[in-house]
């Protein structure tokens, strides 16, 4: 365990976390939303810290990250818990519950990490991942001040609900940011994940405003956030708030936890991905079997640059500053 951050002192021997914009108001003995931030003896603890869900190396594409050093591989680290209520979670045997024997586990010191993630000379550095690495703030800085020492990239995959202090504080460790943005309405955020948007686009706009690398993923649930209007509102605010270079990853969903509506068409996939390209110069397609959506073209001449077939990804168009050979414009700022 470790003294959490961001957090003050109320009366009757509650607590109110500071950290995302819950606020939660933490009673003795209780945790927040997230389940793993706790008031123990009058203090918020992260109970989780030193522990991994799950570590592994990755394609970076995985992510997904699309123009973060195209395919290269990073560790990826996850931990337990998470501060939204996602009916159609991914992953929620690490994020909506947490083991009996959690206390009982090996725990993993930030070096001890980072040393494995040194392991692989091919690995350009660490992912928080796997469930909302928000909610393991404490521990997510220790190891990414670490591996910041030993010149290996951060990679944040998030939901984006976030108070603008804590992510300041990530902005001066954290070299790309894959975003969740969950649906483009505050109903859908309300009803689907306990959260709202107006934090989470905010976000957003700090992240580009930093200069830090940005994609963002949308997983389109069939009948509940594929709303063509909506989905248009969306791609606009993109394009108009944060650039029309933004990379966007439209995600297909198949039934999983507590949401039973039928898989994504593809053809709504393939009809929202030709919506978001006439405002959009990058977007992509996400849990597909198909190529459709997967390749990257130069924005000014249309040359192919890299081909991707799942997570195996080939430059082929692109010199070694990211550059289309064809016309000489820059496609990929982090190579």
């Amino acid at each position: 365990m470790k003294t959490a951050k961001y957090y003050e002192w109320r009366r009757r021997g509650q607590l109110q976390c500071n950290l995302c914009p819950h606020h939660c108001v933490i009673g003795e003995g209780k945790a927040g939303i997230c389940k793993v931030r706790k008031n123990i003896d009058g203090d918020l603890l992260l109970t989780t810290y030193g522990i991994v869900s799950s570590v592994g190396f990755d394609p970076i594409e995985k992510k997904p990250l699309y123009h973060f050093y195209p395919g290269s591989i990073i560790f990826s680290v996850g931990n337990f818990g998470c501060n939204l209520r996602c009916k159609f979670c991914q992953n929620w045997q690490i994020s909506q519950t947490i083991p009996d024997d959690i206390n009982h586990r090996k725990k993993y010191g930030p070096g001890e990490l980072v040393n494995m993630a040194l392991g692989k000379n091919t690995n350009i550095g660490i992912a928080y991942t796997y469930n909302e690495p928000i909610v393991w703030f404490e521990y997510m800085v220790d190891i990414a001040e670490a591996a910041k020492k030993e010149g290996l990239k951060n990679v944040m995959v998030t939901n984006g609900f976030i108070n603008p202090q804590p992510l300041d504080e990530l902005l001066g460790l954290i070299d790309a940011f894959n975003v969740d943005l969950k649906a483009f309405t505050e109903d859908f955020y309300r009803n689907q994940t306990i959260s709202k948007l107006k934090p989470v686009k905010e976000t957003l706009i700090k992240i580009r405003k930093s200069g830090r690398h940005l994609e963002i993923t949308n997983l389109l649930i069939t009948g509940h956030n594929d709303d063509t209007r909506n989905f248009t509102e969306m791609v606009k605010w993109i394009a108009g708030e944060l650039g029309e270079d933004t990379v966007l990853h439209l995600s297909r969903y198949f039934p999983t936890y507590k949401m039973s509506a039928p898989p994504t068409s593809l053809g709504l996939l393939e009809e929202f991905y030709g919506l978001a390209k006439e405002k959009l110069n990058h977007v992509y397609l996400g849990n597909i079997s198909t190529t459709t959506g997967q390749h990257t073209f130069c924005s000014n001449c249309g040359q192919k640059v890299i081909d991707r077939s799942r997570y195996n990804t080939w430059l082929k168009g692109l010199d070694d500053k990211g550059r289309c050979t064809n016309c000489g414009q820059k496609v990929i700022e982090n190579m």
